[in-house]
């Protein structure tokens, strides 16, 4: 990949500066505002986060950075899912987080991320998450299935990500398929919801020193999978596979054509 001229890393920087600020600020405001909407329950908690998760989004307008989103019109607000998607930046938790704000996604995520981090710890810690140790697959699986109980209870949504791990450079990897299908088999009653996400992986190509200027971050929300009673959840899971390396391929060979 070819370098950046001295033009455009400047003009990167130029706008990075005032991005990192409004970052940190949200990140410093928001963890006591959780804190103290704890004090009232979970929900009133996840309504600051998705808050919270609105504003970073808009902090990334500082960059340039468009988010472009097509959505199926029978992806209902206020309605649980088993969202599964391709993972490209620790970004996509906000993206999904604004973009499925009446669902109220949780995440299927590293323990580790649970420390240190303003807002973002404390929310994975309190939110409801499922916080897994990778070296522990009992620990891991047990945790999944927990979040899917939530899910079915409270009416929550769950995001897994069955690579695994971001993609750095875009490039979707190997499905895992372990903890899907958990996740799947513990919540039948729940529909699942195929999204895919390109570009995100841009925002931190250099760490965020700087963020590149004007990414475009393509979303797209899928109609969701109705579930099917004596259905085979790895084929459901190969299905969905399927559909997100279709649309990254179309939107790939899209770009091509018009480069």
């Amino acid at each position: 990949m070819a370098s950046a001229s001295p033009i455009r890393r400047a003009l990167d920087w130029v706008f990075t500066v005032p991005f990192l600020v409004a970052f940190g600020l949200l990140l410093g405001i928001f963890d006591p505002l959780q804190r103290i909407a704890r004090l009232f329950g979970q929900r009133p908690q996840e309504i600051v986060v998705g808050v919270l998760q609105r504003c970073l989004i808009s902090a990334f307008g500082l960059c340039g950075t468009r988010l472009s989103v097509e959505r199926a019109p029978d992806v209902k607000p206020w309605t649980p899912y088993l969202v599964v998607s391709n993972h490209q930046s620790m970004f996509d938790v906000p993206i999904f987080g604004a973009l499925l704000f009446t669902n109220f996604p949780k995440y299927v995520a590293k323990r580790s991320l649970a420390k240190w981090i303003p807002s973002i710890s404390y929310n994975l810690r309190r939110g409801g998450n499922a916080l897994i140790n990778r070296r522990d697959p009992d620990q891991a699986l047990a945790a999944i299935r927990q979040l899917a109980t939530a899910v079915e209870a409270r009416g929550v949504s769950a995001v897994i990500f069955p690579e695994g791990t971001r993609a750095r450079r875009g490039e979707l990897g190997s499905f895992r398929p372990r903890g899907t299908l958990e996740l799947l088999k513990a919540a039948p009653q729940t529909d699942i919801l195929p999204v895919v996400i390109d570009g995100s992986w841009r925002l931190l190509r250099h760490n965020l020193l700087p963020v590149p200027f004007g990414v475009r971050v393509r979303v797209a929300i899928a109609s969701p999978i109705a579930r099917q009673p004596g259905e085979d959840p790895q084929a459901v899971l190969h299905r969905v596979e399927a559909q997100i390396r279709s649309t990254l391929d179309a939107w790939r060979a899209d770009d091509a054509a018009r480069n």
